[in-house]
């Protein structure tokens, strides 16, 4: 057994009163199995051939995500990422503070600081700006001592697989070449751990919600947990080695006029396994107005939405929880 000073939040043998939701709000069907007709795309085939893009439209229309194999990113680069996010979660917790008052850059938050209507989440997170990524590399946790060595290197190479992606979708929808290319950056890096919990039927690890990105890039190891809702239930993705997952947010659902749709999705907990984690959000910058594109709207598709700029779209929506205002200041800052 552990000594008590070794102890965590978790460490429990039931559930406590203050992370149980009400029976409106937990999660059901914990066992479905899972959906295997979420498009699983790969990449290697994208050069010269229209069969992926046709792939990425259809389950941007039908699903609001799918999951991208063979996609260039090395499998090191994968392991070392999160290997570091294992080794952050692990640390002391006078190593994993709040925010931080110097910096106002990164943010660390464990299950008591994110709550809806009085019940805290199951997980710990930490989220940080990752542009422009010279500038904010310095000021992201120092410890573990390689954190900002792995997770730049990381960033890198997902910088390059979302203009990728994006243009992907640029030549499906039929827009300009490069579209997408000032109006995308890597803005915001958020991680998560979920620990096993006593029963997971009465918790969830992140309430159903939408992202307010263009894209987010969702890597997730080998943990299950993460489900979108179809049609009016809840289904479960599938964790794929070395996949990710890539969640349509809602810009692109306001650029694309409605043709694609920002999936609402959540996280539920395990009782045995331990989920871990990286999601990279794809936003526009700050001062980016966000309308629909003008090759997507005429009169048999009339303009869907008011044009907006981003950094108003978030205020507005309190895109990013609690820390909504920290973390666009942070943004603004850095540009």
């Amino acid at each position: 057994m552990k000594a008590d000073k070794d102890l965590r939040w978790f460490d429990v043998e039931c559930v406590p009163e203050n992370y149980i939701f009400s029976k409106e709000g937990r999660p059901r069907n914990l066992d479905i199995p899972v959906c295997d007709s979420i498009p699983v795309i790969n990449l290697a085939k994208a050069n010269g051939h229209t069969q992926p893009i046709e792939a990425v439209l259809a389950a941007s229309q039908e699903y609001g995500l799918f999951q991208v194999i063979n996609h260039g990113v090395p499998e090191k680069k994968l392991n070392d990422a999160m290997s570091v996010v294992k080794e952050f979660f692990d640390l002391p917790s006078k190593d994993r503070t709040g925010l931080v008052p110097h910096m106002k850059n990164w943010i660390y938050t464990n299950s008591t600081d994110y709550a809806k209507d009085g019940v805290h989440l199951w997980r710990e997170n930490l989220k940080h700006p990752c542009h422009p990524l010279e500038k904010s590399i310095p000021l992201w946790p120092q410890k573990p001592t390689r954190y900002q060595e792995v997770i730049a290197a990381y960033v890198v190479k997902i910088q390059k697989l979302s203009l990728r992606i994006l243009e992907m979708i640029c030549k499906g929808l039929g827009l300009d070449p490069g579209y997408f290319n000032d109006k995308s950056e890597v803005q915001l890096l958020s991680t998560n751990f979920y620990p096993p919990c006593p029963d997971p039927s009465l918790t969830l690890g992140i309430l159903a919600h939408q992202d307010p990105s263009l894209i987010t890039l969702l890597y997730q190891g080998n943990s299950t947990g993460l489900q979108v809702l179809k049609d009016g239930e809840w289904i479960n993705v599938g964790a794929i080695p070395n996949a990710f997952v890539v969640n349509i947010g809602n810009q692109l659902e306001i650029i694309s006029n409605g043709k694609f749709k920002s999936i609402k999705h959540r996280v539920v907990n395990s009782t045995h396994e331990t989920r871990r984690s990286i999601a990279t959000f794809v936003n526009p910058s700050p001062d980016c107005v966000i309308e629909p594109a003008k090759a997507l709207v005429n009169e048999s598709e009339p303009i869907r939405y008011k044009a907006s700029q981003y950094k108003e779209y978030v205020h507005r929506n309190k895109a990013f929880g609690d820390y909504t205002i920290a973390l666009q200041n942070a943004v603004q800052s850095e540009s």
